[in-house]
């Protein structure tokens, strides 16, 4: 039996979709107040509406330690998906509370109970990818700088409580996604940028990242799970692209236009402190903060040889990603 954190989350959503199909038992953890709208959606675009109704849900807390333990009885693997994704100064307490408190508590109770392996989705926020100019590898150690967001922090610490675990006997594998691209609530996560190109984003910016089917996200953290590798960690990277060709190509499968104006580091100043005052206005997080407007000036590559070579695994061509999901998109809001 699998224990799954995050269940209704972009990634979890996709673990469990995967099980399901896999015809694998689990037990999905979800908060008691969570919305399945998104969850139920994408298992019924894959035509398993059937297998949605059967999910054994577990309501709990990554802070409420009996709620693990019941929840976690009978398991003997443990998929760690769940976590805040957040650049908004005023999350910073929720980032600690649940991204390394909770992982931290989860990490104990999977000790405890003896659970065989945890497979857990860290990100490449937790690699040392402003200490070098080189295509960043899992052999990047990340340095605490001024340049480092707090998620970007509380992944790195909470990655470190997985390597503890590790430490006091517990098997893991680690996957480090980069951006990841996928159907959900676009006014969450990584999500916003469809939404906001939809929009009609007018402004680019002239770094790069990394970007990744959550299909390849779910179906590399499942194949390593299921494996003799332990204790290891693994970037997972579709494509590496600059953010202008990232945004144009998702324009293009919107039918929408593309972003003309170049921002500089002049104008990236001006632009997050007027969504800062916009978000106090609409009430709304701003998807531009002034840590995502200092990463997106950055530019930065992941390498994928050693998920490669380890599975042999094949990612998903970002095009067919990008097409993919702004048709989901589309038709959501129709």
């Amino acid at each position: 039996m699998i224990f799954v954190t995050g269940a209704t989350g972009l990634v979890g959503s996709h673990v469990i979709l995967k099980l399901a199909q896999q015809k694998k038992p689990f037990k999905a953890l979800k908060r008691s107040f969570s919305s399945l709208e998104i969850c139920r959606k994408i298992f019924q675009y894959y035509n398993l509406e059937k297998s949605f109704e059967k999910i054994n849900w577990i309501d709990g807390d990554l802070n409420n330690i009996s709620s693990l333990e019941q929840g976690m009885k009978g398991c003997d693997l443990l998929l760690h998906c769940a976590a805040i994704v957040s650049f908004s100064s005023s999350d910073i307490e929720d980032l600690k509370k649940v991204n390394i408190e909770g992982t931290s508590n989860l990490m104990n109770v999977a000790l405890s109970l003896g659970i065989k392996k945890v497979g857990y989705v860290s990100s490449v926020a937790s690699l040392g990818r402003n200490t070098t100019d080189k295509i960043v590898d899992e052999q990047c150690f990340f340095t605490a700088t001024n340049n480092e967001s707090n998620y970007s922090l509380s992944k790195y610490f909470s990655e470190q409580e997985v390597w503890r675990a590790s430490a006091e006997g517990l098997d893991v594998v680690i996957i480090n996604p980069s951006i990841i691209l996928g159907p959900g609530d676009w006014n969450k996560g990584s999500s916003q940028i469809f939404q906001k190109i939809y929009n009609g984003l007018k402004f680019y910016t002239s770094g790069s990242s990394g970007y990744v089917d959550v299909i390849d996200v779910a179906e590399s953290l499942l194949q390593l799970l299921f494996s003799d590798v332990k204790n290891e960690r693994f970037i997972i990277n579709g494509a590496n692209l600059k953010y202008r060709d990232c945004f144009d190509r998702i324009a293009k499968a919107l039918g929408k236009p593309k972003a003309k104006i170049r921002v500089t580091p002049f104008l990236k100043e001006i632009a997050w402190r007027i969504e800062l005052v916009k978000s106090y206005i609409t009430g709304k997080k701003p998807l531009l903060t002034k840590e995502t407007a200092n990463s997106s000036m950055r530019s930065s590559s992941y390498s994928t040889d050693k998920i490669k070579h380890a599975l042999n695994f094949k990612f998903t061509d970002i095009e067919v990603t990008i097409d993919k999901y702004a048709k989901w998109f589309i038709s959501d809001q129709l």
